[in-house]
């Protein structure tokens, strides 16, 4: 028997599955991932405990496949924007990895932000505080020891892909692929390679970046557990997931409920620009043209429900959220903004905002605000691709979120499409494991995408009232922004 095994390292766990022909699952391990929250708008991950979780989850896995089963080779995903630091000489991890929702750096922005315009046409992003390079800023900054280890030429900072990379093959591999690079803020576009510019602009050294590198193609053998097997393809999560959905055709649109939401719509190898969108890459394969989507985030879907959990105790389990959408009697809207409104808007000002409370107002109420509100923002991504002449030929949904049906249904009547559920809920994982098979001649490499509709979501609503409802959304957010700036205007 052959198979593929895929490293998935997200927010709250890390993942590894060695998935065989015809997609089945021959050995999985899961490994809880902490996130820590010392400060408001600081979120962090232990470094050292990412690659713990990933190593022990590999060994695992290779642990329980048969000794008949041989492994084609290995493929690594995990999350975007998180940045990590580390000592070249010790390998040892340098300060906390900072988290993509992390906003510690948002401070440093304002000076740059004439020069917005210009980030975004050599990045295809959006200067926020979210991407790597004002949070490389921020620690050597304020880090002594980094910046010691900075001048020595000892500092080394990449994306968790990297860092997992450089601890499996002890240091002998330093590199990323162009999806995790493009998240530092400091990738050019045309050349896919550092723009010399953006490194002074932020100042980071050169020489503590990895080398970029394609998304797809052998770069190390790895032994372990008494087996050899090469590392075939590295990406971030977010492409391997509509990797997974099987978005590799110009028009197909995927939608990914996770820790955020996220859509991205192929766009072929057309590095498109729309206005409040982000021309992100979708992966390099070897002696290819890359290939690039327009992307949208959400900064908060899981958290959000997470919030409502911690901070009010609405909500003890994710999966009551359809049961309390179903109960609710009363529209309350929500604008869900923790984190800050990502695409189109781009605002990370304007707080997180409740109207329609009344005395008859229940939790279930309060649940189904957050859960329609996350369907209005991911309504407003799609709607900007839309109003550049892009219509998305089809829809396909995955992810834990996904798994709310209250959620996908409002999502569908607002967009006047049906959502394809996917059966697979790993397209993370699945995506990378295709790209690994692929990249090692498996002809049974597309067996792993798309693994079918678990549920098709069409429209319930008619047009009249999801135009109303979408008109009314727009009202209530302009109206919360104009007052968030006129309350700021006032000093409070």
């Amino acid at each position: 028997m052959d198979c593929v095994i895929a490293l998935d390292q997200g927010s709250s766990s890390t993942r590894a599955l060695a998935v065989t022909e015809r997609g089945r699952v021959a050995a999985m391990a899961r490994r809880a991932v902490k996130t820590f929250r010392p400060r408001p708008g600081f979120v962090e991950h232990d470094a050292e405990q990412l690659a713990r979780t990933a190593e022990s989850a590999l060994d695992e896995v290779l642990g329980r496949l048969s000794r008949k089963t041989s492994v084609a080779g290995l493929a690594i995903a995990s999350q975007r924007s998180t940045v990590v630091f580390w000592d070249a000489r010790t390998g040892k991890a340098a300060a906390p990895a900072l988290s993509w929702q992390d906003g510690r750096a948002a401070g440093l922005l304002a000076p740059l932000l004439e020069r917005r315009r210009e980030i975004h046409e050599r990045t295809g992003l959006y200067l926020t505080p979210y991407y790597s390079a004002p949070k490389i800023r921020f620690m050597l900054d304020s880090e002594p020891a980094l910046k010691r280890l900075a001048d020595a030429g000892r500092l080394r900072v990449g994306p968790v892909t990297t860092y997992l990379l450089w601890r499996l093959t002890r240091g002998e591999v330093f590199a990323t692929d162009p999806t995790m690079a493009q998240r530092m803020l400091l990738l050019d576009l045309p050349t896919m390679n550092w723009d010399e510019a953006l490194l002074a602009l932020f100042g980071v050294p050169r020489e503590a970046l990895p080398k970029v590198r394609p998304t797809c193609g052998e770069c190390a053998v790895l032994s372990r557990k008494g087996r050899k097997f090469p590392v075939l393809a590295s990406i971030g999560d977010q492409q391997a997931a509509a990797a997974g959905q099987g978005a590799d055709k110009a028009g197909c649109g995927v939608l990914n409920y996770g820790t955020g939401a996220f859509y991205l719509q192929h766009a072929g190898t057309r590095a498109l620009r729309v206005p409040g969108l982000l021309t992100t890459i979708a992966l390099q394969r070897r002696n290819a043209a890359p290939e690039f989507f327009l992307e949208g985030t959400v900064h908060a879907a899981g958290t959000a429900y997470s919030w409502l959990r911690d901070n009010f105790g609405l909500l003890k389990d994710v999966r009551k959220v359809d049961g309390l959408c179903r109960k609710s009697k009363e529209r309350v809207w929500a604008l869900h903004a923790i984190g800050g409104l990502g695409a189109p808007r781009w605002d990370y000002r304007t707080p997180t905002v409740w109207l329609g409370l009344s005395e008859r107002t229940k939790p279930a109420d309060i649940v189904r605000g957050v859960t329609e509100s996350l369907a209005f923002l991911v309504c407003d991504i799609v709607a900007a691709v839309q109003g550049a002449g892009l219509e998305p030929a089809t829809l396909k949904a995955s992810g834990g979120m996904a798994r709310i049906d209250a959620l996908l249904q409002f999502q569908a009547n607002l967009l006047r499409k049906p959502i394809h559920r996917l059966l697979e809920s790993e397209a993370t994982a699945f995506g990378a494991a295709y790209l690994a098979a692929q990249e090692a001649g498996r002809p049974w490499a597309g067996a792993l995408l798309g693994s079918g509709a678990d549920k098709e979501f069409s429209p319930l609503m008619s047009e009249e009232e999801a135009s109303r409802l979408r008109a009314a959304w727009r009202v209530f957010v302009s109206a919360q922004q104009q007052l968030g700036a006129q309350m700021r205007e006032l000093g409070v």
